[in-house]
């Protein structure tokens, strides 16, 4: 879906395929058959913008087959699809029955992250419509936070470094300018926003990271790269490359208590570009000790995702890094008990759909989404022209809540898009046959 912008540029929403994973060709050639194309109909276009998700197999048969990628190509073009973003977070197997932790492998330390993300900037300088000229792509925010220390951030801003050379040599080669954006979630060595503006600024001499045995327990969120009066995980020896910068997901912007207007002014200040970002929702519990909150909460804690919980305290922010830690305290507003402090709102990671909040006792963090879109595209120029609905969670939910037919699945994408849709109207912008 394309919108025009008051200063006349154009916005692209997407919704993102991670939330029906495929891990061949063969298995993105049906999503776009049974998922994408019907999500289309029901919004009643003629294009729908998708931000495709590509694992490894799938990619790689792609960059090896020029046939194959000629004929995904058509395929887009024939149901009315187009391609300007890959989510590039997932390396392989997010459709695995228990994914967690392995979600973050291989991380930037490794070649093989390097590798994939440089196919998936060719992939979409080749996939991008032929009017148009910038593509992004999201990934991995450097890695989960232990273990790493200074010889990994010396790696990761090596292999950040020369992505950013090849992503200059692409454009020349092709007319495309292909962006990437690190996507900070909790849990990982760029946590938060302030965690990205000090990896990705420059500085004169980055002090080392520190070792895992100084990586502090779970219930207390300082993550072990942000080092005072230092940026210990800075990937450039300049100023910031405009090929790297940010994609800024609301879920988890919102799950770690971060202003939104407080992390965009620090990217501005910075000079850190904000390729894409992810229109999504958090889980919120206004008071987690209540006993029918916890229960309510109970029901997202399941086998398949990390689902990081933080809460806000006096002392500073604290976490788990999945649900069912979180609810193992055994008392009340828990300090050294295992489990999270509930006396202060809770958030969890768990991606909600958009237009339908979870039940009272507990809500989402829509209202963190819509304060950030208008940040985003709702003064005089738009900050990023790439915004992707990514509610990969359908099949997680509470069970009466999960979609039991593709139907029922394809209605809830549509219902996610036509409520992000009506917010960009809302905040002026246009949309475009």
């Amino acid at each position: 879906m394309r919108f025009r912008h008051p200063d006349g540029s154009t916005v692209h929403l997407a919704y993102c395929t991670n939330v029906h994973p495929a891990e061949t060709l063969d298995g993105v050639l049906a999503q776009l058959r049974d998922h994408c194309e019907p999500v289309r109909r029901r919004l009643g276009r003629d294009r729908l913008g998708i931000g495709l998700w590509l694992a490894r197999d799938a990619a790689h048969s792609l960059i090896t087959d020029p046939a194959s990628l000629r004929a995904l190509r058509a395929e887009l073009d024939r149901r009315g699809l187009e391609v300007v973003t890959l989510n590039g977070f997932p390396y392989e197997g997010f459709g695995a029955d228990e994914v967690k932790y392995r979600v973050y492998q291989p991380d930037w330390t490794r070649p093989e992250r390097l590798a994939h993300t440089t196919d998936l900037a060719r992939l979409l300088a080749a996939l991008l419509p032929e009017d148009v000229t910038e593509g992004s792509v999201s990934t991995l925010p450097l890695a989960w936070r232990t273990p790493f220390d200074a010889g990994a951030a010396a790696t990761a801003r090596t292999a950040l470094a020369t992505l950013a050379t090849r992503l200059d040599a692409l454009e020349e080669l092709t007319g495309r300018s292909i962006r990437i954006g690190l996507e900070p979630e909790p849990g990982c060595i760029v946590e938060t926003v302030a965690d990205a503006v000090a990896a990705l600024t420059p500085v004169p001499n980055p002090s080392p990271v520190p070792s895992p045995s100084r990586v502090p327990s779970p219930t207390s969120v300082s993550n072990p790269s942000r080092v005072p009066g230092s940026a210990p995980g800075s990937v450039t020896n300049s100023v910031p490359n405009p090929r790297i910068g940010v994609c800024l997901d609301t879920c988890h912007l919102a799950t770690s208590f971060e202003d939104p207007r407080t992390a965009l002014d620090s990217l501005a200040a910075a000079g850190i570009p904000v390729p894409k970002a992810q229109l999504s929702a958090a889980l919120h519990a206004e008071h987690p000790h209540l006993p029918e909150v916890r229960a309510a909460l109970a029901a997202f804690a399941e086998p398949r995702f990390l689902h990081q919980t933080r809460t806000r305290t006096a002392a500073g922010l604290r976490g788990t890094d999945d649900l069912p830690e979180a609810l193992a305290s055994s008392g009340h507003h828990a300090t050294t008990t295992p489990g999270l402090p509930d006396a202060t709102p809770w958030r969890a990671h768990f991606h909600v759909p958009l237009h339908a909040p979870p039940a009272p006792p507990l809500s989402s963090t829509l209202p963190v989404l819509q304060e950030t879109l208008a940040l985003l595209v709702g003064g005089p120029h738009p900050r990023t022209h790439h915004l992707e609905v990514e509610t990969y969670t359908w099949q997680a939910l509470p069970p009466e809540s999960r979609p039991r037919t593709r139907a029922r699945l394809a209605d809830g994408i549509a219902a996610e898009l036509t409520l992000a849709r009506d917010l960009l109207t809302d905040l002026g912008l246009k949309e475009l046959p």
